[in-house]
């Protein structure tokens, strides 16, 4: 009887990650484009002024024309995972857009299709960081340069993934 109630909380906890996940997805619109930080605006993780870091830059835009910038993708994906902490009015299903700043180019890409390089050489303002790029070639060829360990996307990439940066 224990394995059935297990084997139940399992069963329930899968299909509710399935579900946040699928809504997440079907809510996203990406109809903002990305926007520049001001002098003053701060990583809402870290408190550091961020339009001092354009290399690394990654934004979150929501719907009702509110956003919040990072100095880094890790950071980014701090406030994102831990949204009530960060944005306590704020659910994912209000994220319009999620733009991170593309490593070859610095060129800001949608964050949702973008890849990302974890535990290579390059560092960012907070240590060490996830790396993006749009296009998967320039993901390996990166891979090869500054001995990345692995490649994921963004619906790979887990809470846990992003505290072992830390």
């Amino acid at each position: 009887m224990k394995k059935v109630k297990v084997l139940f909380l399992v069963y329930f906890f899968l299909t509710l990650s399935l579900t946040l996940t699928l809504s997440l997805l079907l809510s996203y619109s990406g109809d903002r484009k990305p926007i520049k930080p001001s002098p003053k605006d701060k990583c809402p993780v870290c408190g550091m002024f961020v339009a001092k870091y354009p290399d690394f830059l990654a934004e979150i835009l929501f719907k009702d024309g509110s956003s919040a910038f990072f100095d880094g993708t890790k950071d980014m994906f701090k406030y994102y995972f831990n949204l009530r902490k960060y944005q306590p009015s704020k659910n994912i299903s209000d994220i319009d857009s999620i733009y991170v700043t593309n490593y070859y180019n610095l060129a800001l890409i949608d964050g949702l299709p973008a890849y990302y390089v974890l535990g290579s050489d390059i560092y960012g303002p907070m240590g060490r960081e996830l790396i993006p790029f749009e296009k998967e070639a320039d993901t390996k060829e990166f891979m090869k340069d500054h001995q990345g360990k692995s490649i994921l996307r963004f619906k790979e990439i887990t809470y846990e993934t992003v505290k072992r940066l830390d």
